[in-house]
């Protein structure tokens, strides 16, 4: 495994302002250029696939001691779900793309961002993400019934985020101590009664022998990720895979415009130690294997992770935030491939009249089935 400079390189933000009329221009989701709203001017957007480069873990940390190149921006923190988003430009009102809470800009501050190494862009477009939205919504049970209009309340529009992740890579070496169980077999003699009369049988019984064992297995872990933002919890990145990380880009600015980004806050040593936990389930499953035999048991065990680089990188999200009396639910759409993921509210006036359908037809049953059985003298 490669590691490369823990520094990605700097690129000229001057590359946002239109080639035909000086506006600024976005970024279109799916494509591979910018686009100007005032002249219709399409601006090509070089994309430099990421082939893989990896940054070593413990380079990557002594550079953030020596101070890493960063990004300067202007974010703001919102006090209801804790999400650091950055804050566009002229902006005289805002609110929080995680929770549809208003957030309080005198609070916004300058801050100097770590630069992300990769990025994925966009690609499902807004309209196509509505419609996903829409699918999503109409396959909801016991939903209630003005939820519908909620979500496309005009307050709660689709917002593109660009989310947070760390992504690892790690080679381990495991030492274990465990137990493999091999069956083996008995033929036992039992007693039953048939027809009044005790009679005897045979049976094979399975047992199972244990036996000592210890070992050594290796793994090796590609493209683990670990959400750096507690708005996006590692559930929903889970949900919502897969990610098509063989499509990540170099960093660019511009892929940042006309798109919302949100500031990592868990770093990389926490989410190294979340990584370490994840890959736990895989490591047993490996040394099980090695165990062999019938059954196994996994006593203690240690690992080694080695060659251990990561990529700090951005995930593109179309992000529905909405509040239903009183209440804020979340849905998120994978810009990329269009899965759906959310949170909702229910109906209990709705499950309510199920149970009592549902209860009224089980009577309706067993009172059809009463009456229908003939009567004999």
């Amino acid at each position: 495994m490669e590691a490369n400079s823990p520094t990605p390189p700097i690129h000229d933000t001057c590359a946002l302002k239109c080639a035909g009329c000086g506006a600024i221009v976005m970024f279109e989701a799916g494509t591979e250029h910018l686009k100007c709203a005032y002249c219709g001017t399409e601006n090509e957007l070089p994309m430099e696939r990421d082939l893989r480069s990896t940054y070593s873990y413990q380079e990557f940390l002594e550079g953030l001691k020596g101070g890493n190149e960063a990004l300067t921006g202007t974010v703001v923190k919102c006090d209801n779900c804790g999400a650091t988003v950055d804050l566009p430009t002229s902006v005289t009102s805002d609110i929080c793309p995680f929770c549809a809470s208003p957030v309080v800009l005198s609070m916004a501050a300058n801050v100097r961002i770590l630069r992300p190494h990769s990025i994925l862009p966009f690609v499902v477009k807004k309209e196509d993400a509505t419609a996903e939205l829409g699918k999503w919504a109409g396959k909801l049970w016991f939903a209630p019934s003005d939820l519908a209009k909620s979500i496309a309340n005009p307050a709660n529009r689709l917002q593109g985020v660009y989310v947070p992740h760390w992504c690892y890579d790690s080679d381990t070496i495991t030492e274990y101590r465990g137990e493999r169980g091999e069956y083996y077999y008995e033929t036992e003699t039992y007693t039953y009664t048939e027809n009044g009369q005790t009679k005897t049988g045979t049976r094979q019984v399975r047992y199972t022998r244990w036996y000592s064992v210890s070992g050594r297995v290796s793994n090796n872990f590609h493209d683990v990720l670990i959400s750096a933002s507690p708005s996006l919890p590692q559930q929903v990145t889970v949900v919502l895979e897969p990610w098509p990380l063989q499509d990540l880009v170099l960093f660019e600015d511009s892929y940042l415009s006309g798109f919302r980004s949100e500031t990592y806050q868990k770093d990389a040593k926490t989410a190294y130690s979340e990584m370490t936990q994840m890959v736990r389930p895989t490591i047993e499953d490996t040394i099980r294997y090695d165990i062999g035999g019938d059954e196994q048991r996994v006593g203690r065990y240690h690992t080694q992770h080695y060659n251990t680089a990561l990529r700090y990188i951005l995930l593109p999200v179309w992000i529905c935030a909405y509040r239903h009396k009183d209440k804020s639910y979340q849905i998120t759409v994978n810009a990329c491939t269009g899965e759906v993921t959310g949170d909702r509210p229910y109906s209990a006036l709705k499950i309510f009249t199920a149970a009592i359908l549902i209860a009224a037809a089980i009577l309706g049953i067993c009172y059809w089935f009463v009456h229908r059985t003939p009567s004999y003298p």
